[in-house]
């Protein structure tokens, strides 16, 4: 076997910890804001739900680079692995500058196409922390690219620990700006523009060491290798495609949520906040998929790679019991850290443990599964499972649930379940078949 359970435990543990300081940048975000009010959290809350788009396109690319890199490093092709990492930081911070030179001047077109009914308070502290954010953009392109490259190489601690410097400088600079210079929501985004800048440096420098099994070398050199490139774009097209359909489908749910009212848009945003925390060991294995699989599939070994899908897939079911049967019997005390009014307390705890349940049953098969048949160059069959899935069950069934049947916020989200089902039942019927198997991309 390629990997033993000792290296998966060496893997997963130090990705676990970083999507939990991953998932706090945000949280502190929301939770910090909080006391200037609700509508500050929930300006913050929209701009996020664009951000997380944009976040989504620059990982697509990172996916695709470290499938790349990681089958290279299976086929024990070390130099070829280093020309995959430059050419994924090439392509990720090209695309970043892109999207800052659209998102600056048209921020505020973006956010009233979006969001067009939000009420003029929490509109006005969306405008000021999107322009700030889309500051970060390039940041954030090169952070996912080389925590990507890091965790391809089965060295998920450097990953986690500049999460861990996102974090204190996140917090210490929000604690500056919000507390100390009464910035509001413009003080949650320059906290988080300058922790995503000094956590991007970090690793870039760490990765340009030749102590790594994938490494940046000559980074002044610029170079463009068009094969290789394809290469990246066959994983992070569709990748990047199936993520922004994703995301556009939530940015839809989330322009009815505001139709909603003020409530249930803070409710919705504590409710994402508390509950990526209960999807974190799901997530950690979504990440670790592609280092194992992606490495069992450049050394051939399609079988070792079915195996250890279905073995992930059962430890992350596993974890995510444990976690979301906490968090259902705390779930009144965590929400109450925020200070939210009863109505919206109310609201968040009920959304909260509907996707508790969601996560136990179905999040680990309708997620971290997909990821084992990208890294195996299936790209196209979950491109095509998750848009029609999040289109059909998501985005129709929260206005048929949300709006025609009355259930409001509490029906986007059990549609949201609806979503996941399908989803599960899919995958997991593909790997079962093996027809993802031997599909050749390097």
């Amino acid at each position: 076997m390629m990997f033993t359970r000792r290296d998966l435990v060496r893997l997963i543990i130090p990705l676990i910890i970083e999507q939990v300081l991953a998932a706090t940048v945000g949280i502190a975000d929301t939770f910090m804001v909080s006391s200037v009010g609700e509508a500050a959290v929930s300006g913050v809350s929209l701009v996020d739900s664009i951000n997380l788009l944009l976040l989504n396109v620059f990982a697509a690319l990172s996916t695709g680079g470290s499938i790349v890199a990681s089958q290279y490093l299976g086929r024990e092709d070390q130099p070829s692995a280093n020309a995959a990492a430059k050419q994924l930081l090439t392509v990720t911070t090209l695309v970043s500058f892109g999207l800052v030179a659209v998102c600056m001047p048209g921020s505020k077109l973006i956010l009233h196409a979006l969001f067009g009914s939000a009420d003029a308070a929490v509109m006005g502290n969306a405008e000021v922390y999107f322009l700030l954010s889309a500051l970060s953009y390039p940041f954030m392109a090169v952070y996912n690219a080389c925590a990507a490259l890091f965790r391809a190489q089965g060295n998920s601690k450097i990953s986690m620990m500049a999460a861990l410097v996102m974090n204190i400088v996140n917090i210490s600079f929000n604690a500056l700006f919000i507390y100390g210079l009464r910035l509001g929501a413009a003080g949650a985004a320059l906290g988080s523009l300058i922790a995503r800048g000094v956590s991007a440096a970090f690793l870039l420098a760490v990765l340009c060491h030749h102590n790594n099994r994938i490494y940046l070398d000559e980074l002044k050199k610029l170079e463009w290798h068009p094969t290789m490139i394809k290469s990246i774009l066959r994983i992070g097209v569709p990748n990047g495609l199936e993520n922004s359909m994703f995301h556009i489908g939530k940015l839809m749910v989330a322009g009815l949520i505001t139709t909603f009212g003020t409530v249930a848009i803070a409710a919705n945003a504590v409710g994402n906040s508390v509950m990526t925390m209960s999807q974190m060991p799901g997530a950690a294995v979504s990440l670790a998929m592609v280092t194992v699989v992606g490495q069992c599939v450049g050394a051939g070994e399609f079988p070792q790679a079915k195996k250890y899908m279905l073995g992930l897939v059962g430890a992350a079911h596993g974890m995510n019991l444990l976690l979301n049967l906490i968090l259902i019997f705390a779930l009144h005390p965590v929400i109450g850290l925020f200070g939210l009014s009863a109505a919206t307390a109310e609201a968040a705890w009920q959304i909260c443990l509907v996707c508790a349940l969601g996560n136990i049953l179905f999040w680990p098969m309708s997620f971290a599964l997909p990821n084992g048949l990208r890294a195996a160059n299936d790209v196209k069959y979950t491109m095509i499972t998750s848009v029609v899935s999040m289109w059909v069950f998501r985005v129709i069934f929260s206005y048929i649930l949300g709006r025609y049947l009355g259930l409001g916020l509490l029906g986007v989200w059990v549609a949201m379940i609806i979503d996941w089902v399908f989803r599960a039942a899919m995958f997991m019927a593909r790997l079962l078949r093996g027809r993802w198997m031997n599909r050749q991309l390097i």
